[in-house]
């Protein structure tokens, strides 16, 4: 399998990852009664960029010209692979590792405070943050593989565009 089939599949991982953060991120937000603390609300942001990227990155990655330059897809994946381990540390370490059956822990947490069903926020917060980590590993795949491609592209541009440029010279012999 060529790296563009194996990153086609990594952008359809990282769409399906982002829809599903960005959903139960949507639906924690709008059940909220209290507002929402900034990791809830960075992580709809990331879910959004994700989201903006992938219109980007999902083309580039069938047809390289389409990139505009590889080291540009190479930056948005940097970039996403950044936001997501962010969020997924943040969400994780303001959740904690508690039960969400625990109704002191839940009417407590910042997280899940602030909600009329303090127990499905944190059940939701807790699948967002393994989503996080899911899309986080995708995007780290996809930054090794555009590492790959930009470095391939680079050294077919370099070979195209040295001949292309200079017209042959003549040999000794012909002088």
């Amino acid at each position: 399998m060529s790296l563009r089939g194996v990153q086609l599949g990594l952008r359809v991982w990282e769409f399906v990852w982002t829809l599903l953060i960005m959903s139960l991120v949507g639906n924690m937000i709008n059940e909220a009664f209290a507002g929402n603390p900034s990791s809830v609300n960075y992580t709809m942001f990331l879910s959004a960029f994700s989201m903006l990227s992938l219109i980007y990155l999902v083309p580039a990655s069938f047809n390289l010209d389409w990139a505009l330059h590889p080291i540009i897809m190479l930056g948005v994946d940097v970039l996403n692979t950044i936001f997501f381990f962010c969020a997924a540390i943040a969400l994780a370490a303001k959740l904690g590792a508690h039960s969400c059956g625990n109704s002191s822990y839940t009417s407590s947490n910042e997280i899940t405070n602030g909600s009329h069903n303090p127990s499905k926020r944190c059940k939701e917060a807790q699948a967002v943050t393994a989503f996080l980590w899911f899309g986080w590993a995708g995007y780290m795949a996809s930054t090794v593989v555009s590492v790959l491609l930009s470095r391939s592209s680079t050294v077919n541009m370099r070979g195209r565009s040295g001949s292309a440029r200079r017209p042959a010279r003549p040999s000794m012999s012909q002088v």
